[in-house]
């Protein structure tokens, strides 16, 4: 028997953000579910060493200190790949889905080759968030 995800989990709808972009994958790493294009670009973090869940992203730089500082009750600076510039987003906070569909779409530009970002371009530019996404 498969268990169905509970109407709040924000998983599915993480994975349907991320899974799509072009070429992206989805695999287990480090016991989390993690998306890449070629290289990690998202990975969810469930309570992953600490009391948050939530998903650590690749981000632009400059990102991570503007949104931390901004609002430090919806972002952090994730362990390990804090010091790389990435950004740690809680999902167990009120979530605004358009935001969070930029941010996995700005992590996808950071990691993904040229061609692929081209190719979201030529599609909108931010894939899995039709533009009445609330």
């Amino acid at each position: 028997m498969t268990r169905e995800p509970a109407a709040d989990d924000p998983l599915p709808r993480l994975r349907e953000l991320c899974l799509a972009l072009p070429e992206v994958t989805e695999k287990l790493s480090h016991g989390e579910p993690t998306w890449f294009v070629r290289k990690t670009f998202v990975t969810y973090a469930d309570h992953h060493h600490d009391d948050r869940l939530g998903f650590w992203c690749a981000a632009p730089p400059g990102a991570q200190g503007e949104l931390v500082a901004a609002d430090p009750d919806r972002f952090f600076v994730p362990p390990y790949v804090g010091t790389r510039g990435w950004l740690g987003v809680r999902l167990d906070v009120p979530l605004d889905w358009k935001e969070i569909a930029e941010l996995v779409t700005d992590a996808y530009r950071e990691v993904a080759p040229k061609k692929l970002v081209a190719r979201l371009d030529a599609a909108g530019g931010l894939a899995g968030a039709p533009p009445d996404m609330p």
